[in-house]
């Protein structure tokens, strides 16, 4: 595997962001880890004396992601790739979710991400070279109670990492969405934020959903360490794939969604194109 790249993470402290840090640090590359405290930034910093640089970086602090990542290539080196991994879970029923923590939601799955896209873009543009890697979930693509502002802040990042590959791809700068399904991270646990339940109509078809999910928290099938190592074979591909799914969770149930479409699609074809002409 080749080595030697610099790697701009989002959200190194847990989850996919630290085990691809240290996957990274392991395989020969550089990596800039942004953390949200000093703490953190110390404990980062400790993985490698050499090639570990944290920033303190909040992705919703909009006005100083663009300077953060010039002093990155002033100081550190040109960011070959850069991954979105920071984000986290909103769980609640639509109607019983404020407003405000869909806003939340979308500002930093969505506006962060994008934030930090067109903060690398003009460097990597300029070298002709470059790969970002969006960080979305198998909710991206297939959807269940009780999550309806997660799936639509990943269905967003996977349509704009899609727009955006086609933007750069003659620049020679690859961009991959990378849809996870269950892992063993913080998701569903610690990372992940609850609205209070407060319309009984909903229990049947919800309830059963968190329960699953918290019975699983833990032991989910996706190992975070062989994720990371999947992602490093997708950066050091000559043609790496604009959607990558991971997980054999995330597999099935894709291709159950994307067989359902089809399925609707022939059902309704006759009206569907019943509106030419």
């Amino acid at each position: 595997m080749a080595s030697g790249k610099t790697l701009l993470i989002t959200g190194v402290s847990s989850g996919f962001g630290r085990a691809l840090a240290v996957e990274a640090l392991a395989t020969g590359h550089k990596v800039v880890g942004t953390v949200r405290n000093d703490q953190a930034l110390h404990e980062f910093e400790s993985l490698s004396a050499h090639a570990a640089f944290g920033r303190v970086l909040d992705v919703t602090d909009f006005d100083r992601i663009d300077s953060v990542v010039a002093e990155i290539e002033a100081n550190v080196g040109p960011v070959d790739v850069l991954i979105n991994n920071a984000g986290y879970g909103h769980e609640g029923i639509m109607e019983e979710s404020p407003l405000p923590e869909m806003r939340r939601q979308f500002d930093v799955n969505v506006f962060g991400a994008v934030a930090l896209m067109k903060a690398v873009l003009p460097f990597m543009r300029e070298r002709r070279r470059g790969h970002i890697l969006n960080i979305t979930s198998m909710g991206g693509f297939i959807t269940m109670p009780g999550i309806a502002y997660y799936c639509g802040s990943k269905f967003a990042l996977e349509g704009i990492s899609e727009v955006l590959g086609k933007e750069v791809a003659s620049f020679g700068i690859a961009v991959t969405a990378v849809a996870p399904g269950s892992f063993r991270t913080d998701w569903a646990g610690r990372s992940m934020k609850r609205t209070a339940r407060s319309i009984p109509d909903y229990d049947a078809v919800f309830d059963p959903i968190r329960q699953a999910r918290e019975e699983k928290s833990g032991k989910q099938l996706g190992n975070p360490n062989k994720a990371a190592r999947a992602m490093l074979a997708v950066i050091d591909a000559k043609n790496p794939p604009a959607h990558l799914l991971l997980g054999s969770d995330a597999l099935g149930l894709v291709r159950g969604k994307l067989s359902a479409m089809e399925e609707e699609i022939r059902a309704w074809e006759s009206v569907t194109i019943s509106t030419d002409g």
